[in-house]
């Protein structure tokens, strides 16, 4: 059973206070309810609400990784420019264009109705699949050169499930998918393949 995202990150909480205070110490404050309504009227996507309930938690990890394995995440404000700017990128397009196969295991390079929630620092992104299919809510990797692909592990199924996921992993020391975390000079969270 998935843990909800308050419990999650409670768990996240502890284990980075007692095992890695410099990842713990770039967890943001809580996100304003104005700042996420703004952010959802400037994007026109309403956030699903584990992203919302995330954002409430912490809006952002500045410079910090935290989810495996090398991912960042955004603050409200980063949210909006990371989508504005891959938006831009890709031009215009209708809301319901569509290219393949919605719920395949590849996406096309950018769709409107991705919300990016992390980022690598290399222009890559984590998305929630804000599309009307039977896996909305899905977690892609939309990478700058090469499109998004929608990875098959259960951590990808939701943000909910890769927020338990992965405050097992780093509360047990066990493998997440390939990844297992580790902690660097005591202080800081990592994840080595």
């Amino acid at each position: 059973m998935t843990s909800l995202i308050p419990d999650s990150w409670t768990r996240i909480e502890t284990w980075l206070a007692n095992n890695a205070p410099r990842t713990c110490a770039e967890l943001a404050p809580p996100a304003e309810r104005v700042a996420i309504a703004m952010a959802e009227g400037a994007i026109d996507l309403t956030f699903p609400r584990p992203l919302s309930e995330s954002l409430f938690r912490h809006d952002g990890t500045a410079d910090g990784v935290l989810l495996p394995p090398f991912w960042m995440m955004l603050s409200t404000q980063h949210i909006v420019d990371a989508w504005k700017r891959r938006t831009d990128i890709h031009g215009l397009e209708r809301r319901d264009a569509e290219a393949g196969d919605p719920e395949g295991e590849y996406g096309p390079w950018w769709h409107r109705q991705w919300i990016p929630f992390a980022a690598d620092g290399a222009g890559d992104y984590l998305v929630i699949d804000q599309r009307p299919t039977r896996r909305h809510g899905r977690i892609g990797s939309a990478d700058h050169e090469d499109g998004c692909h929608f990875k098959t592990h259960p951590m990808w199924t939701s943000l909910p499930e890769l927020l338990d996921m992965t405050a097992t992993a780093i509360e047990t020391g066990n493998l997440l998918d390939c990844y297992e975390r580790a902690v660097i000079d005591e202080r800081e969270l990592t994840w080595e393949f």
